[in-house]
């Protein structure tokens, strides 16, 4: 479970995220990067001219920044990440207007849910940006709900792994496998993830999964609230909100 820090550092939390979209998406400009974490142009270029100086990105001769040697991720996979966001931020929008909360998109990289966007709701009591945040793919909806996706030995596998790096590194081990199976078994059936407090106290998520043309759950969709306004009559209306989206953002990934 996260907690933000008390003491929060923002220029640090803003040069972590645009080394995260870096690695996830490929490149930005001054002008994205600025738009993106929400700050003027001048402190997103002294932001970035700070990655490059430690190898974190590296500036072309068109003063586009991309990944530098310390962020390796195949150039295929960061191709394949900035698609899906790009294709699913129109949606993630108009999602905000219609269920009047934040909303998230979610990969899955081993055991841990990557948040590749986010939009914020408007609302003064609201679930800030995880865009670019990590957590244990099985304490998010996105990540239970990719997780069900795998079969059973593939998951056996993945947490056997996980289990084996967490003893080298003196960390917690992965989660009580046959109680992740039932709850995987669960979700699979009903078709959506919901998350109370899971990740973070009082804050409530409910996810979708959004499936490429041939079936295979690439993403998830999620709405995240504080866990006062979580109302459980609404659930129903809201999982087929979010299957509308996720099914426009399955759509848009057909098209490209």
């Amino acid at each position: 479970m996260k907690t933000a820090p008390t003491y929060a550092v923002a220029s640090v939390d803003h040069a972590l995220r645009l080394a995260t979209m870096l690695q996830l998406e490929g490149s930005l400009t001054v002008a994205e990067a600025a738009e993106r974490v929400g700050v003027a142009r001048s402190t997103a270029h002294r932001l970035l001219q700070m990655l490059v100086y430690r190898d974190f990105a590296l500036q072309d001769e068109s003063r586009v920044y991309h990944a530098g040697p310390v962020l390796q991720l195949a150039e295929h996979s960061r191709s394949r990440t900035a698609r899906l966001r790009e294709a699913a931020l129109p949606h993630l929008h108009r999602l905000v207007d219609a269920v009047g909360e934040s909303v998230n998109l979610t990969i899955r990289t081993g055991t841990e849910a990557r948040f590749i966007a986010s939009v914020e709701s408007a609302q003064a009591l609201r679930v800030t940006s995880r865009e670019g945040m990590v957590f244990p793919a099985h304490r998010t909806s996105g990540g239970l709900l990719l997780l069900a996706e795998l079969p059973a030995d593939e998951l056996a596998t993945l947490y056997a792994v996980g289990r084996d790096r967490a003893a080298e590194e003196g960390e917690a081990g992965p989660p009580d496998l046959a109680r992740l199976r039932g709850d995987l078994a669960r979700i699979r059936k009903q078709g959506f993830a919901v998350n109370q407090g899971r990740s973070e106290k009082g804050v409530v998520a409910v996810g979708v999964p959004v499936r490429a043309s041939d079936g295979t759950a690439v993403a998830c969709v999620s709405v995240s609230m504080p866990s006062v306004r979580y109302d459980r009559e609404r659930l129903p209306s809201l999982v087929a909100t979010l299957q509308m989206a996720a099914g426009g953002i399955g759509t848009e990934l057909a098209r490209g």
